[in-house]
């Protein structure tokens, strides 16, 4: 995908959310409140395969644990026309921190209260994101960061295996609670071996 056509659907997808922007359950059962940059599109230009965005959602950090989908994401993903781009969303709470282990550096291009960044949208355009960025975290705030999200991620395996366990055997879907449970797990695992990594490091 050529560069201007990836910053285009980031610019298009902020627009979007301020659109979209109000009470959750008006319209839409998730509200985003923020919209940040991630990965390959903060460097320089040239052409990528995908779009990273982190999305932040104004729920509870235990309701948005690592590589989950909050209720409503589906919908609000159609109306946003982002499923049907090349763009990888990762969901998180507005009430913790945005960054990990692979929401590195990012940078806010929409929220709910300065609406469109639209000079920080020329400025990637322009293939000098990198300079947008914030610094990096130290080792020790980043193993405190991965802390942080392994607690709730092992929160959230834990309810999630209890909630299979609850409908593996009742009528109905059980399909949605299946893929909940892998979410849980696959985040699990991969903040887990983030932590052991900086362990080693």
């Amino acid at each position: 995908m050529k560069w201007t056509r990836a910053v285009r659907h980031l610019w298009d997808l902020a627009e979007k959310c301020a659109e979209l922007d109000g009470p959750a359950g008006a319209i839409y059962q998730v509200r985003v409140v923020g919209l940040w940059a991630v990965g390959d599109v903060l460097g320089e230009a040239r052409d990528v395969d995908r779009v990273t965005v982190a999305l932040a959602v104004d729920l509870p950090v235990d309701e948005v644990p690592w590589r989950s989908e909050p209720a409503g994401a589906e919908h609000w993903g159609n109306a946003t026309r982002m499923t049907r781009n090349p763009i990888t969303p990762l969901w998180r709470s507005a009430r913790g921190p945005v960054w990990n282990h692979r929401v590195e550096r990012p940078v806010l291009v929409w929220d709910s209260a300065g609406g469109v960044a639209e000079e920080t949208l020329a400025a990637l355009e322009a293939g000098r994101g990198d300079r947008l960025r914030p610094p990096a975290p130290s080792a020790d705030e980043l193993r405190e960061r991965l802390r942080d999200e392994l607690d709730v991620s092992l929160r959230a395996l834990r309810g999630r295996t209890h909630a299979y366990e609850e409908k593996r055997w009742r009528p109905g879907k059980l399909d949605p609670v299946a893929d909940d449970l892998w979410r849980a797990g696959v985040g699990y695992l991969d903040v887990l071996d983030a932590l052991e990594r900086t362990a080693s490091g």
